[in-house]
């Protein structure tokens, strides 16, 4: 009898999804606000478009910047705590291999059972290690080219989502007409991207796009009230 293959489908590409939507948020939201803010002082949209690309320029480099750092602190976090258990195995096997057990009997395994397998694991020192990274300490190896991948992302997203609020200012002269636009623009970009998001995390799509728009929106007016308050 053919049996069909079964095939499961995880979604893995979680660290790229957190970068994405990182850069993308902020990119939609802080433009957004910078340009909405300076629409109530001046109505001339040329000025709002050199200010917003500025903003834009800068706020990629740092939000870049920022994931690099991020990412390479976590490279060297995990390292060092690898570092530590490479010792710690060598030096304390007996306390490291009660604590396999312990590890085992959170998952309803008795002691007994787990025997076979904490033998196991002292005969594959890497192996015991790997093991206690993860499920110790909860640590995962971090990819070789991750903060330079992530520092990529947060800032090519960053512009992505900065260049929507600001379109409607470049293509329209009078500020405050393209205000409209750019918030109307703006909140449509916000739902599709809490769309897509859910789609790619697994996560309820049209829940995802509301709070995305909710939070977003509540951000940019935050970040809108303040630029209005402060401008003159």
């Amino acid at each position: 009898m053919h049996q069909a293959i079964h095939v499961e489908r995880h979604f893995t590409g979680g660290e790229k999804v957190r970068d994405v939507v990182i850069g993308m948020s902020d990119g939609l939201t802080v433009p957004f606000a910078l340009a909405a803010g300076l629409t109530g002082a001046i109505a001339a949209s040329h000025i709002v478009v050199v200010a917003g690309l500025a903003e834009i320029a800068a706020g990629s480099i740092a939000m870049g910047l920022g994931g690099y750092l991020a990412a390479r602190s976590d490279a060297e976090h995990y390292a060092s705590e690898r570092v530590r258990e490479q010792t710690e195995v060598v030096e304390k096997p007996k306390v490291e291999a009660d604590e396999i057990t312990e590890i085992f009997e959170a998952y309803g395994v008795k002691p007994e059972e787990s025997q076979t397998l904490v033998a196991a694991l002292q005969r594959h020192p890497e192996a015991w290690v790997d093991f206690m990274m993860r499920f110790e300490l909860g640590l995962e190896k971090p990819e070789p080219q991750r903060a330079f991948r992530s520092a990529i992302t947060i800032a090519l997203s960053y512009v992505l989502g900065g260049m929507i609020p600001l379109a409607p200012y470049m293509l329209m002269a009078n500020a405050r007409q393209a205000l409209l636009v750019s918030v109307a623009v703006t909140s449509i970009a916000l739902a599709a991207f809490g769309y897509v998001k859910g789609r790619f995390t697994g996560a309820h799509a049209l829940r995802s796009a509301m709070e995305t728009l909710i939070i977003g929106g509540i951000a940019a007016a935050a970040a809108f009230g303040l630029a209005r308050l402060i401008s003159p």
